[in-house]
């Protein structure tokens, strides 16, 4: 069974993906895992606070599991999650209208620093970035990985309690899991979204315990990716490293008695709530705080920047590319204002304060270089900012920059394009992105190339406007119709076909031991 749209609806909404979830997987419990929790609580004084993390994988996955009613299984970071579980670790969400339960896992600070902060983000995370940045394999990483990977499938397996299940599993932290899950239990629907590229194989081939790590993956019935180009990838590198029968014309990989399908499916956004809430009055009213905090004048131009800070997003190479901008253009001085909002992450880990501390240096330098009276041509937010003030600098900024080095999809640009109904903005973008493959209209760009990313800012600037509405209105187009509910329905139709030949073909297998 594939999903399918009413014949009048030309995009998948939210109402259309709750239908199909409602009638296609009744009698199916739905368990979602991932390291991330889609609510945390946290101690604020005396009393309790419960926050929805910013994060992209949250957003695509709750509305999924609100129609589904299911579970979500993740790790308890807040200080207060313990606190407000019931003894099975268990906790209803969202709070105020609950529709599905939160199934928290508890690691210990020695464990996650290993199997988080050290074998997923020092080791997997630079390794398939491939972002010239040394990954760092150690075997006490990765056997803390294999036992956190553990707890995590023995919550899963209590949570299935022998009851028909798909088990949706997300990105790089749990790649063991799949099998694990499928050793104790081969009847579970096991899928997998790899949220960042998948690399070459040379590239993976540095990876030490390599066959372990492929063979858990294998132990899905779906493992998708952003792109086809990453499936492409992860076909090739399991062909060379591990045995495997690999159909490439299928993209299907045959190992140990189970198939694993291997697909792309683009994640996006909610288009459509995204537009409405930047068009919302506080937005409206951050927005003449934002001019004004940053002495916008009638004749000033604003590009901005939003990223984590991580060395993958390319923000010193974006810096240094306003720096030439300058250098080529002098008449922009006292004019342009590039504001690169940096929030930190991973905060533990040595590489990621080091870059913190480089982003200043570099802003101050180049700052010192051009600045005259009150104007500076850098302004940096080392700092988590709420959604409606990014909005606001969507709606405020002449350009966007997203350079990333490497990326596996990037919905900050897609969020960009959705904040700018007035379409009188142009989105420079890497061509190492998951989301160039779906932008063209873009300014497509080489982030290793101040150069490069200088003529593109030149571009932007003086781009006249019915290209540049031209270029926006492209762009808007592409999200809203690749929304996020498009993406999840693609995923789930996946599984609910995965399961309904599973459970024909189950009546065949037992007629034929019957017949012997």
């Amino acid at each position: 069974m594939k999903p399918h749209l009413e014949p009048h609806t030309k995009t998948w909404t939210k109402a259309a993906l709750h239908r199909l979830l409602t009638e296609q997987l009744s009698g199916t419990r739905f368990i979602a895992v991932s390291n991330r929790e889609p609510y945390i609580h946290r101690f604020e004084g005396d009393n309790i606070e419960c926050v929805q993390p910013a994060s992209g994988l949250t957003m695509a996955l709750d509305p999924i599991m609100r129609a589904t009613g299911g579970t979500w299984i993740a790790h308890g970071s807040g200080d207060a999650d313990r606190a407000t579980v019931d003894l099975n670790s268990h906790i209803a969400v969202p709070p105020g209208d609950p529709s599905y339960t939160l199934r928290r896992v508890w690691l210990d600070k020695a464990l996650e620093e290993q199997y988080y902060y050290g074998l997923s983000n020092e080791g997997l995370w630079p390794l398939c970035h491939v972002a010239f940045h040394r990954p760092v394999f150690r075997r006490s990483d990765w056997e803390a990985y294999r036992r956190a990977n553990q707890v995590f499938a023995d919550a899963v397996i209590e949570e299935a309690a022998g009851q028909p299940a798909i088990v949706f599993i997300q990105d790089y932290h749990l790649a063991l899991l799949p099998r694990m899950l499928k050793e104790r239990n081969p009847d579970l629907i096991v899928a997998q979204f790899w949220h960042i590229p998948w690399p070459n194989r040379e590239t993976f081939r540095v990876f030490p315990w390599k066959e372990e790590l492929l063979d858990g993956m294998l132990g899905n019935d779906l493992l998708a990716f952003h792109l086809n180009y990453h499936c492409s990838n992860f076909l090739d590198t399991v062909d060379r490293c591990i045995e495997a029968r690999v159909d490439n014309e299928q993209s299907a990989i045959y190992r140990g008695g189970n198939m694993t399908r291997v697909r792309p499916f683009a994640i996006s956004i909610d288009f459509e709530q995204h537009d409405q809430d930047a068009a919302a009055p506080q937005v409206d009213r951050h927005r003449h705080r934002w001019r004004k905090e940053l002495k916008l004048g009638p004749e000033s131009v604003l590009g901005i920047g939003i990223d984590r800070a991580d060395y993958t997003k390319g923000i010193p190479e974006r810096l240094c590319a306003v720096d030439r901008f300058l250098e080529d253009n002098p008449e922009y001085r006292g004019i342009l204002t590039f504001l690169q909002v940096a929030v930190p992450t991973r905060t533990h880990i040595h590489d990621y304060q080091r870059l913190g501390s480089e982003l200043a240096a570099l802003a101050e330098r180049i700052n010192h270089r051009w600045s005259h009276g009150a104007w500076k041509p850098i302004v940096l937010h080392q700092q988590h900012l709420p959604q409606s003030e990014l909005m606001a600098l969507h709606r405020l900024a002449a350009f966007c920059m997203v350079t990333s080095l490497h990326d596996g999809m990037n919905l900050v640009a897609k969020e960009f394009v959705a904040s700018r109904a007035d379409c009188d903005a142009a989105l420079i973008l890497s061509t190492f992105t998951g989301a160039a493959r779906e932008f063209t209209s873009a300014i497509l760009v080489n982030p290793y190339s101040a150069d490069h990313m200088a003529d593109a800012i030149r571009q932007a600037v003086t781009m006249p406007v019915a290209e540049r509405v031209q270029r926006m209105e492209s762009l808007r187009s592409v999200v809203k119709s690749h929304n996020i509910f498009g993406w999840a329905s693609g995923i789930v139709g996946a599984l609910i076909e995965i399961r309904d030949l599973k459970q024909q073909s189950a009546p065949a297998c037992l007629a034929m031991v019957s017949s012997l």
